[in-house]
């Protein structure tokens, strides 16, 4: 599994396109579970209700397994797998995208269709701040104090985030660090002798 994964800190602005008459609303949000979708694209059903569809797809964790792809009505697979296409373009994981379709009175085909979502969910990407998240796993250091020294410095030098610590007599310090040095930063800790490293869930 990968370490890092690209994802957006904040929803992004409303993007429009329009293509024979129909209006395309797009937007993109950040999201941490499938539990929270229908409460994202319930708002955008009240702020266009003249849409008579809101099509969308999500993408959750680092890995390709986790992901949905939604037509709303529209003719299978020539809404939510566009949508869907641009999040994997883009390397997205921990995502939403949200496509309001406004008819306007011509049909546009399933090509055109396709062609429409795509490009909206590109449009609504294109706007978003997206940011390189890091999969961390923690590791717990016992020590005692005339080791500290020695620990900052191996913490300092590896750039690792303190997530918990107690410094008193018998010190004991968490650190994040990338899931997959877990165990030999882990190992690493243990050869600095009197030094304990655990690995932790």
């Amino acid at each position: 599994m990968a370490d890092s994964y690209k994802t957006i800190i904040q929803p992004t602005e409303e993007v429009l396109l329009k293509e024979k008459g129909s209006k395309f609303y797009g937007y993109a949000f950040p999201l941490t579970s499938d539990m929270d979708v229908n409460n994202l694209i319930t708002p955008l059903r009240n702020r266009h209700p003249k849409a008579g569809h809101h099509c969308y797809a999500w993408k959750l964790g680092a890995d390709d397994h986790n992901y949905r792809a939604n037509d709303d009505g529209e003719p299978s697979h020539s809404a939510g797998d566009p949508i869907l296409g641009q999040i994997n373009s883009y390397e997205l994981s921990d995502i939403l995208v949200v496509v309001s379709r406004i008819f306007g009175g011509t049909k546009l085909g399933v090509g055109g269709l396709i062609s429409a979502y795509r490009e909206t969910a590109k449009l609504a990407l294109e706007t978003a701040d997206i940011r390189l998240r890091t999969i961390t796993a923690r590791i717990a250091i016992k020590f005692e104090y005339p080791q500290m020294s020695q620990v900052m410095r191996f913490i300092d030098d590896g750039n690792y985030q303190i997530i918990k610590q107690d410094l008193t007599t018998s010190c004991s310090i968490t650190i994040a660090v990338p899931q997959s040095q877990q165990e030999s930063i882990t190992a690493i800790i243990n050869n600095m002798y009197p030094i304990k490293a655990k690995a932790l869930d």
